[in-house]
């Protein structure tokens, strides 16, 4: 037997074989989900994967412990400021702001009795509630200003892990075209996986993106 013939017997042996993997993981898995689901059935609900468990929980660690560190490393305005915006986004000072703004009118417009009015034309209430709202809005910017850094921060994070998770994609690209080029696969010698094989550039794909929206005005 020559070569070419020995390749595409050897070919036809390891399809085989890698189709009887599957067909015996399909049906391990079937009848894996069908025992796992009489065990939901009777048992309650299905266990998660103690490893799987693992990896998450140390994932939830690292998050809290960054959190942590990055509450410690706050300034003590960025403190105050993140203090007086949660309490005015809360509904305790939405009904402290009722009572108050209520009893304020209500006295001065008269439709209390006995109790004199001090602000007939409501113009110290307008001048009070102005203030309030400048010095409120300012604390509401400074903690978005920190959250958008933050923000950023998580967005260069997403970014370089997509960018390791492509370059690791890629070399999977390639050992696998490798090894279909050794058993003479032809779909191997795709046009579209000499792309494939190819690290992204983000700067490219940047300037791309500015250039589409450029056209786009």
């Amino acid at each position: 037997m020559d070569d070419s013939g020995f390749e595409n017997s050897n070919f036809f042996r390891i399809s085989d074989f890698v189709i009887r993997i599957f067909r015996a993981g399909f049906t391990n898995c079937v009848t894996y989900k069908k025992h796992r689901g009489s065990q939901m059935n009777s048992n309650g609900p299905e266990q998660a994967d103690p490893q799987e468990m693992r990896v998450v929980e140390r994932n939830i660690r690292a998050l809290l412990v960054r959190k942590r560190l990055e509450n410690q490393q706050k300034s003590f305005q960025n403190r105050i400021a993140d203090r007086i915006t949660r309490f005015t986004g809360s509904m305790v000072c939405v009904y402290m702001h009722l009572v108050v703004f209520g009893a304020w009118i209500a006295i001065n417009t008269g439709l209390v009795p006995g109790v004199p009015r001090f602000d007939p034309s409501l113009v110290v209430l307008a001048m009070a509630a102005s203030v309030e709202a400048i010095f409120l809005s300012t604390f509401v910017l400074i903690t978005q200003n920190r959250m958008a850094e933050q923000a950023a921060k998580r967005a260069d994070l997403d970014l370089q892990i997509s960018l390791l998770a492509e370059h690791e994609i890629t070399r999977v690209i390639m050992l696998v075209r490798a090894i279909a080029s050794k058993m003479g696969i032809k779909e191997s010698n795709d046009p579209e996986l000499a792309e494939l094989v190819k690290d992204v550039q983000p700067e490219r794909v940047l300037d791309k993106i500015e250039e589409n929206a450029a056209d786009g005005k």
